[in-house]
């Protein structure tokens, strides 16, 4: 792979990203395709279909993503990284006792029974099989890169999605009418082993370099945080069920972030701003009518709270160069990474010079 910065100089840009001294935005860029004479390896890496075919070795899913990292370049802002979406989304559900099915190349998480509320009670299981892969491939991961590539925190999951992955999404929203304490008791299971899952996992990363699926690296515990499921709650449920855990488990980082996804979470905004130890708003606006429509006024918000704002790259940074020609600076926004051929190396340095 190709990678001149280097991961403490990029660390330490990012650091002063965070400290509010970096006086432009991050902008992380990955070229694939680059010519390699390494030999290709047996099985090639699939992400989720590697992760979630147990006849892959962690040994042979790991050789499949070395080589596709040897084909690769990392400019402006990015770095190497072993990005935690392979397992799935949500994979403490899988540790948890859900079943994983592979469709179309991606992890799907099904309950071997569908229980009553009242009946779920969650527990540890260290012998669960997919924690147990989990650790391997990760460890397996540390082994082959050391310090040349940051592993990144898999997917746990939000709290409340997990939840739904057991009892279904229409049962759940149910559920907070029928039996609401059962839900919040559920719920603080949950969320208790998941910060148990987080804090076991936490030594098989890049020991000083925390990065998640958004791609953003910390010198600190950090993490995007998310909720699907409250995508079809009001502002009232949202409180009730969903604030509270979000606020124990930023304060049980040291960086929280928050993937806000769709149009239907923009009314959560002023709560998810009350949160203290939430650093960062991911917004992404979902696809249709809303894809191409002009956020401006939803990130002025986030950046004067105080907080960083994780924006989707569109084609000719449109809406970034808005936010800075309002602000006078780019400082304390990042891109989404954009991944780009290699044939395009002068276009993407391009990008990086404007």
């Amino acid at each position: 792979m190709i990678f001149e910065k280097g991961l403490k100089k990029t660390l330490d840009t990012y650091e002063k990203w965070w400290a509010g001294e970096l006086d432009r935005p991050l902008i992380p860029i990955t070229l694939t395709g680059h010519m390699t004479e390494r030999k290709a390896p047996r099985r090639l890496y699939g992400g989720q279909s590697s992760f979630g075919n147990p006849d892959i070795t962690p040994e042979e899913l790991i050789d499949g993503a070395d080589f596709e990292l040897s084909s690769m370049e990392f400019l402006g802002d990015a770095f190497p990284i072993f990005n935690g979406i392979y397992s799935g989304p949500g994979i403490v559900a899988a540790f948890l006792g859900t079943d994983i099915k592979v469709d179309n190349g991606n992890i799907w998480f099904y309950p071997k029974d569908e229980l009553p509320l009242e009946q779920l009670h969650f527990t540890y299981h260290g012998d669960n099989f997919w924690l147990k892969r989990m650790k391997a491939v990760m460890s397996e991961a540390k082994s082959r890169w050391g310090d040349s590539v940051v592993i990144g925190m898999p997917d746990l999951g939000g709290v409340a999605d997990i939840l739904a992955t057991f009892r279904g999404t229409q049962n759940l929203m149910l559920d907070l009418y029928d039996t609401p304490d059962e839900v919040v008791r559920v719920m603080n299971e949950i969320k208790l082993l998941w910060h148990r899952y987080y804090d076991e996992l936490l030594p098989f990363t890049t020991p000083g370099f925390h990065t998640d699926w958004s791609g953003i690296l910390s010198s600190k515990r950090s993490y995007m945080l998310q909720c699907d499921f409250c995508y079809m709650l009001g502002t009232d449920m949202f409180d009730r069920f969903i604030a509270d855990e979000l606020d124990e488990t930023c304060s049980f980082l040291e960086r929280g972030c928050y993937h806000l996804d769709g149009i239907g979470q923009v009314p959560f905004l002023p709560r998810l701003l009350k949160i203290k130890g939430l650093n960062l708003i991911q917004w992404v606006p979902g696809d249709g009518p809303y894809a191409d429509q002009d956020w401006f006024e939803l990130y002025r918000t986030v950046l004067e709270s105080g907080r960083h704002l994780q924006i989707l790259y569109d084609p000719n940074h449109t809406s970034l160069n808005k936010l800075i020609d309002y602000f006078g600076t780019g400082k304390n926004i990042v891109e989404y990474g954009r991944v780009m051929p290699a044939h395009e190396r002068g276009k993407a340095l391009k990008l990086l010079a404007n």
